[in-house]
């Protein structure tokens, strides 16, 4: 795992990649934010092919069980991917409300994620 660190108008966010993927449950979710926000970060970007596919079928809780856990200690968190190819009307619905808010977004473009995040 690397961490990119991004600072845009005195704010800095944290840019998570890897080859691999990074949250497989609500645990490594929490470990990720804990991690990250001890190095300084409260606004992170991870891409969407390293959080687990698990996290995208909503019917299992793991997607609110994690973005609960960002939301409630004020982590804000911009999911980078191609969201056009689940076609799971509850999933397209979830992104569209989360998108009309700040705290969670997903975006295409890691360059979206840092501008609205920035703000």
């Amino acid at each position: 795992m690397k961490i990119v660190t991004h600072n845009i108008n005195d704010t800095i966010i944290a840019e998570v990649t890897s080859d691999e993927i990074i949250i497989n449950n609500p645990e490594d979710g929490l470990d990720l934010m804990g991690n990250l926000y001890y190095q300084g970060f409260d606004r992170i970007v991870i891409n969407e092919k390293n959080i687990t596919s698990d996290f995208f079928d909503l019917k299992n809780g793991i997607a609110g069980e994690i973005l609960q856990k960002f939301s409630t200690y004020r982590i804000r968190l911009a999911i980078v991917g191609d969201f056009s190819k689940r076609t799971s009307k509850s999933l397209t619905d979830f992104i569209y409300e989360s998108n009309k808010g700040k705290q969670i977004i997903f975006v295409t473009s890691t360059a979206d994620a840092i501008k609205i995040l920035s703000t």
